[in-house]
C-alpha cells in the first residue's frame, strides 16, 4: 500500500472516530436530558443541555441558511485541501490537526443537516425521540446544535465600586459548547503553536495568488 493512501486511510478513520464520539454525546444528550436540563459533576463542570442555531459556543452572525450552507462548502473544501497536503507529503502533525478541524465542522453540520428531520423538537420539560425520516421538528439544513459541556470555572461577583458592572454576577468561561467546537478550538490552537511553518507556507502562497 502507497504511504500516501495508508495517510488517507488512517486520516479518513480519524475523522471518522472524531464524528462518532460527537454524534453519539450528542445523542445521548438529545434524548436522556430535557432542554436546559443541567447535571452537575464538579462545581466547575456541569452537562448544561441547550441548542443554539448559530456558530461555536452559541455565536450568531449570519441566518441559519446562509451557515448550513458555508459549513457544508468549507467542510467539503478543507476535505480536498487535506488530501492534496497528504499527497504533498505534509507532516503527521498539521494532517492531523486539520483532520481536526474538518470533524467539527462537519459534527456541528450533521446536527443542522440531519436533526431537524429524525428527532422531535427538544423541550424543557421531556426528552426529544427518534422520529421517520423528514418528520421531525425542521426540515434540511434547519436543525439546531446540540450543547452541553459548561465550564464555569470562575464565579463571582463585580466589585461595587466598578462602573456599570458593579454587584453584577461575573462567570468564566461562560459559553456551552459541544465536542466539534472542542476539535475546532483545539485545532486552531495547537495549529498556531505546532505549525507555524507550514501557515506562514500558506500565507505566503496565498499573496502570491
Amino acid at each position: 500500500m502507497k504511504t500516501t493512501t495508508k495517510q488517507g486511510i488512517i486520516t479518513c478513520l480519524f475523522v471518522l472516530l472524531l464524528l462518532i464520539t460527537d454524534q453519539c454525546i450528542k445523542i445521548w444528550v438529545k434524548t436522556n436530558m430535557c432542554l436546559h436540563e443541567s447535571i452537575h459533576i464538579t462545581d466547575w463542570f456541569y452537562i448544561s443541555f441547550i441548542e443554539n442555531n448559530g456558530m461555536a459556543y452559541g455565536m450568531t452572525f449570519i441566518p441559519k441558511y446562509a451557515l448550513s450552507i458555508f459549513r457544508l462548502v468549507a467542510s467539503c473544501v478543507l476535505a480536498v485541501f487535506i488530501w492534496k497536503q497528504i499527497k504533498a507529503g505534509a507532516r503527521v502533525v498539521w494532517i492531523t490537526l486539520l483532520a481536526m478541524i474538518l470533524a467539527g465542522a462537519a459534527g456541528n453540520l450533521i446536527d443542522c443537516m440531519f436533526y431537524g428531520m429524525v428527532f422531535t423538537e427538544s423541550l424543557p420539560y421531556c426528552e426529544a425521540f427518534p422520529v421517520p425520516f423528514g418528520t421531525g421538528y425542521a426540515p434540511f439544513l434547519q436543525g439546531r446544535v446540540v450543547d452541553m459541556f459548561y465550564f464555569p470555572l470562575i464565579v463571582t461577583t463585580y466589585p461595587d465600586w466598578l462602573p456599570m458592572w458593579g454587584g453584577q454576577r461575573f462567570i468564566f468561561f461562560s459559553p456551552v459548547f459541544n465536542f466539534a467546537d472542542s476539535c475546532i478550538s483545539v485545532g486552531v490552537v495547537a495549529m498556531l503553536l505546532l505549525c507555524r511553518k507550514e501557515l506562514s507556507m500558506l500565507s505566503h502562497k496565498n499573496e502570491d495568488n
